[in-house]
C-alpha cells in the first residue's frame, strides 16, 4: 500500500512509520524535512517537504498522488482536521485523526474504558480540542462520506518517558533520582494506569491499514498490562539501577498550585483507567501488546543514554518538583498533632 504519515518522527509515528517501511509498504513522510531520519531508525521512506499549515506548500510537495492511508500526527485543533479535508478528500481511501484517549469522560464513572465511553473533559483544553477534532472527522463521515478513522492513544512511550510528573522529552527525571532526588507521584499512589510502548501501538495501528470496514469508528489501542503509579514510578527507578524515594502528593492540591496540572491529572492521570482492547482485536486479529514496562522502561533509557545529546536537564522540571514538595511538606506541618 500506498501510505503518507503526515509527521512521521515523533515518539508514537516513528514507530508506525518503521513497522510499515518493514511491512513492505511504500511510505511517504509529509513534513518540513529538518529532522534526521536516520537517527530515528528511518530508513526507505520519502520526504515530501512542506509546511502542512500551507495549502500551496503542501499541494507542490503532493503534486498528483493519491494514498490508501494518510494519517495525520499533528492535527491538534479543528481547524486543522479542516485543512486536511481540503488536502487529501479525493486522494486517500483511508484517513486517520489521531485523538487521545483524555478525551473520555472526566471524572470517570466506571474504570473499565470502551469506546462507546462519552468523550468529556471539563478540566484540559488540550482533550476538548480533541473532541472538537473527532467531532469535525466524525461530521465528514457522515456527510460527506469522506473515509475518517479515529485512534486514540494513552500514555504511549518510546522516546519520551511515561510519567505524570517529572519531564517528557528530557533527561531531567533520571539524572535527579540518580542524584538521590525525591519523586513526585500523584495521590496515594494506587490509581490504576496502562502505558503503552510506541512499537506495541504500531501493531494495533498499522493493522488497521486497509481494512475499510474500521472507516467511520473510534479506536484505542493500549496495552494489556494495568499498573499502579507507584509501581511505574518504583520501575522507571529500578531501571535507572537506584532505590526510588517516592513522595505522595494528592492530585487536587497539586492542581491548586498550578493550573497545569489540573489538566494533566484531574482531566487525566488522577483517575484508574483500564481500556477494553477487545475492539482493536476484533479488527486486528493476532494484536496483543507484548512489551511490559520493566522491558519498555529500559529500551527507553537505553535510547537517551546512547546519545549525549538526548540527554538534557531541564532546571525548571527539578523546580518545580521541588516547589511540589516543599509546599506539600509545609501544608502538612499545620495539621494538628494528634
Amino acid at each position: 500500500m500506498k501510505l503518507l504519515f503526515v509527521g512521521g518522527t515523533g515518539n508514537i509515528s516513528a514507530a508506525c512509520v518503521r513497522l510499515a517501511l518493514t511491512q513492505g509498504h511504500e511510505v511517504f513522510m509529509l513534513n518540513r524535512g529538518n529532522r534526521d531520519l536516520g537517527a530515528h531508525g528511518i530508513h526507505g521512506a520519502t520526504t515530501l517537504t512542506a509546511n502542512i499549515q500551507e495549502d500551496s506548500s503542501v499541494q507542490a510537495a503532493l503534486g498528483a498522488r493519491t494514498f490508501d492511508v494518510v494519517a495525520d500526527f499533528v492535527a491538534y485543533q479543528p481547524a486543522d482536521v479542516e485543512r486536511d479535508l481540503r488536502l487529501f478528500s479525493g486522494r486517500c481511501a483511508q484517513y486517520f485523526f489521531i485523538s487521545s484517549a483524555s478525551a473520555y469522560e472526566k471524572p470517570l464513572r466506571h474504570p473499565f474504558v470502551t469506546e462507546a465511553h462519552p468523550l468529556k473533559n471539563p478540566f484540559w483544553q488540550y482533550s476538548r480540542d480533541k473532541i472538537a477534532c473527532e467531532e469535525v472527522c466524525t461530521r465528514s463521515y457522515r456527510d460527506r462520506d469522506f473515509p475518517a478513522i479515529i485512534v486514540r492513544p494513552s500514555l504511549t512511550y518510546d522516546t519520551v518517558w511515561p510519567v505524570a510528573i517529572g519531564g517528557w522529552d528530557d533527561f531531567t527525571l533520571i539524572d535527579r533520582i540518580r542524584r538521590g532526588g525525591e519523586m513526585v507521584v500523584h495521590g496515594d499512589g494506587t490509581s490504576l494506569w496502562t502505558v503503552t510502548h510506541s512499537e506495541d501501538f504500531a501493531r494495533g495501528f498499522n493493522g488497521l491499514f486497509g481494512n475499510t470496514a474500521a472507516i467511520g469508528h473510534a479506536f484505542h489501542i493500549t496495552s494489556d498490562e494495568v499498573l499502579t503509579w507507584t509501581q511505574l514510578y518504583t520501575t522507571l527507578a529500578e531501571a535507572a539501577g537506584v532505590a526510588p524515594r517516592l513522595v505522595h502528593i494528592p492530585s487536587h492540591f497539586l492542581a491548586a498550585i498550578n493550573d497545569w496540572e489540573r489538566g494533566n491529572l484531574l482531566g487525566d492521570k488522577a483517575h484508574s483507567s483500564i481500556f477494553d482492547n477487545s475492539k482493536i482485536k476484533r479488527f486486528v486479529p493476532g494484536f496483543q501488546a507484548v512489551i511490559p514496562f520493566h522491558v519498555g522502561a529500559r529500551r527507553t533509557l537505553a535510547w537517551f543514554e546512547a546519545d549525549p545529546s538526548r540527554q538534557r536537564i531541564i532546571p525548571g522540571i527539578n523546580q518545580t518538583m521541588d516547589g511540589y514538595i516543599a509546599a506539600w511538606r509545609a501544608a502538612l506541618a499545620t495539621l494538628p498533632k494528634k
